[in-house]
């Protein structure tokens, strides 16, 4: 997105990429459909340890409906809203679209290409930039736009090097963390539940910090994830790199602790399994009385008041049990990153090192699953160009 920019302004601009062929997270996400925004856009869901002023302003440099719109007029390709996710996709469904259609654009704009190389140190020289890589003379060039990702999912070519570049020049960088990534633990006390799914409200808490989110949830042979579960991981993660402990719950249907009383109360030959497999998947009912000490069998009029208050609290504040995460390796995003601090909100260039920018994951802000990162990734990379050529 930077090079688009900044080469439609009429800069002669180097794109290096690491890797051969570029774009490999657009190429990943939404399960190689690439859900290229979120479908409305809510500034409250962002997450930094920065100034939520300044991110609120990166964010409106360029609001959702004009990246929207630029998409679909200027890479020429469809979008399509999701109801039931609240994302936008290609019309074909495809990742590659979007990938390639923002590096056809670039090349139409008159941006070089140039695959397969490892930027490995950034060095202020009179004035300009010595940029080194893995192979060849160094380039000196006007400006520099760091867009490397930061440290997840390595395997598309995001290893932190942006990170340790910036901080070497002296950025504050806040700590970095895996963030939207699943949960574990070992044993796993519902690993026989696993490839359950359903809807479920999740809330992670470290008497710090407290996330809550509403979407997806799914149970893996060694723990959680789905949506719901990697919008709250970062507490999480965080808590347990900051060595404290803290709680995952889940409620797990919409209702609350009044109206699971109404449902359990005691009422002609129903059974408490009954009624609770009327409203959860049958297995996921089951391992939920069996943590309550609650026959299935069981007739409601037959429920000890105190064997109720056990029932409805597994149903409302579930506790999941907890001992890790699949850190980078899945990890949707970075979180952490150069403090907003260190740069100009509006052209994103770096308040300590003129005439270099900086864009995307590298940065101290990440938001929930949905388009939000790439909504993030593509107004910092339109600033950062733009910033570059003023």
């Amino acid at each position: 997105m930077a090079a688009i920019f900044a080469a439609a302004g009429g800069a002669e601009v180097l794109l290096l990429e690491r890797t051969g062929d570029g774009g490999r997270k657009i190429l990943i996400a939404g399960g190689g459909r690439c859900n290229v925004l979120p479908a409305a856009l809510d500034e409250r869901r962002f997450v930094t340890d920065s100034s939520p002023h300044a991110l609120r302003n990166i964010l409106r440099s360029w609001p959702h409906a004009e990246q929207r719109a630029f998409f679909e007029h200027e890479v020429g390709i469809p979008l399509k809203e999701e109801p039931e996710t609240a994302k936008l996709f290609p019309v074909s469904d495809r990742a590659r679209d979007v990938r390639d259609g923002l590096l056809q654009l670039a090349a139409a704009r008159g941006a070089t290409f140039v695959p397969g190389v490892t930027v490995t140190g950034l060095d202020p020289v009179d004035g300009r930039w010595r940029v080194t890589t893995d192979g060849g003379a160094p380039l000196d060039v006007d400006r520099v736009i760091v867009a490397t990702g930061g440290l997840s999912v390595p395997t598309t070519g995001s290893d932190g090097t942006g990170l340790r570049l910036l901080e070497r020049l002296g950025h504050a960088v806040h700590p970095t963390y895996a963030a939207l990534t699943p949960i574990t633990c070992d044993p796993p006390p519902f690993g026989h539940l696993a490839g359950v799914s359903l809807v479920a409200t999740v809330t992670a808490h470290d008497g710090r910090r407290t996330a809550t989110a509403t979407g997806g949830f799914l149970f893996t042979k060694h723990g959680y994830s789905g949506p719901a579960v990697l919008d709250v991981s970062h507490v999480l993660v965080r808590a347990r790199q900051e060595g404290r402990p803290a709680a995952l719950r889940a409620q797990w249907t919409p209702h609350d602790e009044p109206a699971w009383e109404a449902l359990l109360r005691p009422e002609g030959t129903r059974t408490v399994g009954g009624v609770v497999r009327r409203e959860l998947p049958d297995r996921l009912a089951d391992a939920l009385l069996a943590r309550a000490g609650v026959d299935p069998a069981t007739a409601l009029a037959q429920l000890p008041r105190e064997a109720r208050r056990r029932v409805i609290e597994e149903l409302v504040r579930g506790d999941l049990p907890w001992t890790g995460d699949e850190g980078y390796r899945k990890a949707e995003v970075t979180g952490g990153g150069v403090s907003l601090a260190e740069v100009h909100p509006r052209t994103m260039e770096s308040r300590r090192c003129p005439g270099l920018f900086l864009c995307g994951e590298v940065l101290d802000a990440f938001g929930p699953i949905g388009g939000y990162n790439f909504c993030w990734a593509w107004a910092t990379g339109r600033a950062a160009g733009l910033g570059a050529i003023a």
